[in-house]
């Protein structure tokens, strides 16, 4: 927040703090929760009050984050267990950097006593229990709070976040999908069906853990798919399209790991709504989706709309919440080739959970991300 003319510094900072939202996050011990951490630390108009993590109880955020020892309150602010009566009387709004089904038994007691949550587990992502229950094999774990909940995604669910008080913050690969694809499907320009979707992603997508395929020495050097042919994040990127598209869609998903540490760079091979052969042709077209792009995106704070030849990279994108998008018409195939490249943890995650934070509280969207 800029500084008032003519108010002192002190005051300025005292008024920050008088007009500050207290907030937890529960689960702050995983690259998600750290990056929280970092983000609301900074943050000019957050009080961080609680973090919580099981293995880091009564260690300091400075001792388990040293990276983080020069931010403010870094020193002070120590981990506790996680209890919600407590983080309910402690705080407005609380984080949850926690596994699907973990995510939920702490929702539900902190909704019912007015707090408002921001999952960034997959728990309220899915609006059908029927589908949940069929991409993550268990009943869904409190399926009365689903009509309560809003799909994170601020360039598209903004006014639903501002007055949610239970918002399911979008998967990282989701994000890499939605953004590119929803306003080409809205619009019309593309066909709805044989959309496929390649994404190549950093090994931190798959959180902090000790499992042999993600040692350094299974990675390096090496690239893979996984979830083939199902992954978990298909419920919610077909939910969303088939919301857009205003049918059932279904699409072909194959994730990849990557030897890197973050990022995500998703390739769309998307069929338009009409042949393009001739110049003419492939100019109109070309024009309708640059408009399209230009609407839906071209104010959006965190979105990026490339253009010449430039492309998408991780690159560019690594720790900030911004999102890249570029596209191709390929005459020769007959296809719409379209690319977006973002951090994970930040704009797939994190800083997306922040940005929802910022819109719900009524502050300047970018406020801690910029």
């Amino acid at each position: 927040m800029n500084q008032e003319p003519g108010v002192p510094k002190q005051i300025s900072r005292d008024m920050n703090a008088m007009n500050s939202v207290k907030v937890a996050i529960v689960g702050a011990s995983g690259y998600s929760g750290e990056e929280l951490v970092r983000l609301l630390l900074r943050h000019p108009q957050v009080n961080l009050a609680m973090v919580t993590s099981r293995q880091h109880a009564g260690k300091s955020v400075a001792e388990v984050f040293p990276k983080f020892a020069s931010l403010p309150n870094a020193k002070t602010l120590r981990f506790t267990d996680s209890d919600p009566e407590t983080i309910a009387r402690t705080v407005e709004i609380a984080f949850l950097a926690l596994p699907h089904g973990v995510a939920a038994e702490f929702a539900v007691p902190l909704v019912q006593k007015s707090c408002v949550v921001i999952d960034l587990s997959a728990d309220f992502r899915v609006h059908d229990p029927v589908v949940y229950k069929e991409f993550y094999g268990a009943d869904h774990p409190a399926p009365v709070l689903l009509k309560d909940s809003v799909y994170g995604l601020p360039e598209v669910y903004r006014e639903q976040i501002r007055t949610s008080r239970l918002i399911a913050s979008p998967g990282c690969y989701p994000t890499s999908i939605l953004l590119p694809t929803l306003p080409l499907l809205r619009a019309g320009l593309i066909r709805s069906a044989g959309i496929i979707a390649n994404s190549l992603s950093g090994v931190s997508g798959a959180g902090r853990k000790a499992e042999i395929s993600y040692l350094f020495a299974e990675c390096n050097e090496s690239m893979r798919p996984y979830g083939v042919p199902k992954h978990r994040h298909l419920s919610e990127i077909e939910q969303e399209l088939s919301l857009a598209a205003g049918t059932p869609v279904t699409i072909q998903f194959i994730p990849h790991l990557i030897p890197v540490n973050r990022g995500i760079l998703t390739t769309l091979y998307l069929s338009p709504d009409r042949r393009f052969e001739g110049s003419d042709e492939s100019t109109a077209l070309e024009r309708e989706i640059e408009q399209c792009y230009s609407t839906a995106y071209g104010t959006e704070p965190f979105v990026r709309l490339l253009s010449g030849g430039a492309l998408p990279d991780t690159k560019n994108v690594v720790g900030t919440n911004v999102i890249e998008i570029a596209w191709r018409l390929d005459s020769r195939t007959g296809r719409l080739i379209v690319m977006s490249a973002q951090d994970n943890i930040v704009k797939g995650a994190s800083g997306q959970a922040v940005q929802s934070m910022n819109i719900h509280r009524g502050f300047d969207e970018t406020l801690g991300l910029i």
